[in-house]
């Protein structure tokens, strides 16, 4: 039998090494550091077996997210499959955008639209236990990924309604409304891509300039906040000035973009006058 080592030279050889690294270390349920001390470890017959039927299906193409079944995010560890979008660290700015306008020391009401694994949901809830979160999503397969996700973590102040965007919140209002809805142009050359080909279509694409879906959210949010409540978006590189506009069409003020990591656009925000 080979060692850990020689297993992902050989892997290495087809896919990305880290996906392998990633891949291995699921295979074995050890954290990445064991691998520094028992690299040259003999794998038994049923850990090359498993680690060869993985790294196939990456080979393939499928998202190491997908194949191992687990994403983190945050300081969550969640379960995703294809009928959820994988979440991804640029998102995270958006969970510390939202927790900066959160009160620790008292209630508040957050919703979170397109909920999908449930990723920025449970983010919110477990760093402000205080706060109720409804999450929605018009998808019952990403629920009930989300639903299990929040079981299997303990995390008890979310509850998740089955619709499109406002549908389920019918005549509720809240203090902070975040979502990271689909913002991709219907046609972008992207979505034939990389792990773009496996994920769900509906999450990821909305219209011929990728904003129909915000159009909607800013549209309806006010309906749907208290004055003073603020609204958080997650959006593509390039449409930071328009997601602007459309908050500030809409009456929000303090209106902003904030930059990921890379220095993209990636959330822009805004508050509801608190006269309203």
């Amino acid at each position: 039998m080979p060692t850990f080592r020689t297993l992902l030279a050989a892997a290495a050889l087809r896919i990305d090494p880290v996906d392998a690294e990633w891949l291995l270390l699921h295979v074995v349920d050890r954290p990445r550091t064991w691998l520094f001390t028992h690299g040259d470890d003999v794998a038994t017959a049923q850990q090359v077996a498993g680690f060869e039927a993985l790294v196939q299906r990456r080979a393939h193409g499928e998202p190491v997210a997908y194949v191992t079944g687990r994403r983190g995010f945050w300081t969550l560890d969640l379960d995703v499959t294809p009928a959820t979008l994988i979440p991804r660290a640029e998102t995270e700015l958006l969970v510390e955008l939202a927790l900066q306008r959160l009160p620790s020391d008292r209630p508040s009401r957050v919703a979170d639209l397109g909920t999908g694994s449930g990723a920025i949901a449970l983010a919110i809830a477990s760093e402000r236990p205080r706060a109720h979160v409804i999450a929605s999503d018009a998808s019952i397969d990403a629920l009930k990924v989300a639903a299990g996700n929040a079981k299997r973590l303990a995390i008890a102040n979310v509850e998740f309604r089955h619709g499109e965007w406002f549908v389920p919140l019918q005549g509720e209002r809240f203090d902070l409304i975040a979502s990271n809805p689909p913002y991709i142009s219907e046609g972008d050359p992207h979505l034939g891509e990389g792990d773009l080909r496996h994920e769900p279509a509906s999450a990821l694409s909305s219209g011929s300039d990728g904003l129909d879906d915000i159009r909607i959210i800013v549209a309806n949010a006010p309906a749907h906040l208290h004055g003073g409540g603020w609204l958080l978006l997650e959006h593509g590189y390039d449409q930071g000035d328009r997601v602007r506009a459309l908050l500030e069409q809409a009456g929000f003020t303090d209106v902003a973009t904030q930059r990921d990591l890379e220095d993209r656009d990636r959330v822009t925000l805004g508050r509801l006058n608190s006269t309203a």
